[in-house]
């Protein structure tokens, strides 16, 4: 008894790890790229602004180079419903009528009726509905990876909380056009092109939350 206990928590323990690693591997996929060089901000004699800003009366520069900040405004709300229903029935039914001499061999006495008839019913109803909603607000600074030819940018980004007993992690990654970028660098995750939004859990707190191996396995090969 105590061996399996010692072995359960062995197990326990090396999940929980188990998960933690593989969101901390996932989390090197999302750091920021850092320019191996810096450019240098050229000044023209008598110009009223440098070529980094964006205009006589611009106080900050838009993000335009890779290793630029772009902070990721998110409010996604997402709501889906599905319904179904399905019907069906058949009837059949047909008889016969026997010889009544045949009848009286077969069954060694004399029979009255010679006809008969048979017939089945079968019916199915079914119905089924899901539904399904999600929502995420905040904010997710990412940097640029990478700019396109048409001026469009890749952005990626990720932030990381260390909670009790387990880390939260929010990623999100997508390519963003110059112009939806807002004041203080703020982009809406609307205007995000092939965006991908992450938020996951691992850790003790996680793991709990979610069904053992176990449990899935019986579940999978329960014929109930």
């Amino acid at each position: 008894m105590r061996l399996t206990y010692i072995i359960s928590v062995f197990f326990a323990l090396h999940l929980s790890a188990c998960t933690t690693y593989v969101e901390d591997v996932a989390s090197e996929q999302f750091m920021p790229v850092i320019p191996d060089e810096t450019e240098e901000e050229r000044i023209v004699d008598g110009a009223i602004y440098t070529g980094k800003s964006n205009g006589l009366f611009a106080t900050e520069r838009k993000a335009s180079k890779v290793g630029d900040i772009v902070t990721v405004a998110l409010n996604e709300s997402f709501n889906a419903s599905k319904s179904q229903s399905a019907a069906s029935g058949k009837t059949d039914s047909f008889g016969v009528t026997l010889p009544k001499g045949l009848l009286n061999d077969l069954v060694g006495k004399s029979v009255k009726d010679a006809d008969y008839s048979f017939g089945s019913t079968q019916g199915f109803n079914g119905t089924g509905t899901a539904s399904q909603s999600n929502a995420i607000t905040g904010l997710v600074s990412a940097s640029v990876v990478r700019v396109f030819d048409n001026g469009n940018l890749e952005v990626l980004g990720q932030k990381k909380l260390t909670l009790n007993n387990g880390d939260e992690y929010v990623r999100v990654r997508g390519m963003v056009r110059p112009q939806d970028i807002g004041a203080g660098n703020i982009v809406n995750s609307n205007r995000l092109a092939n965006a991908e939004i992450t938020y996951i859990g691992a850790g003790e707190i996680a793991d709990t939350s979610k069904r053992g191996w176990l449990s899935k396995l019986v579940t999978a090969v329960s014929p109930l």
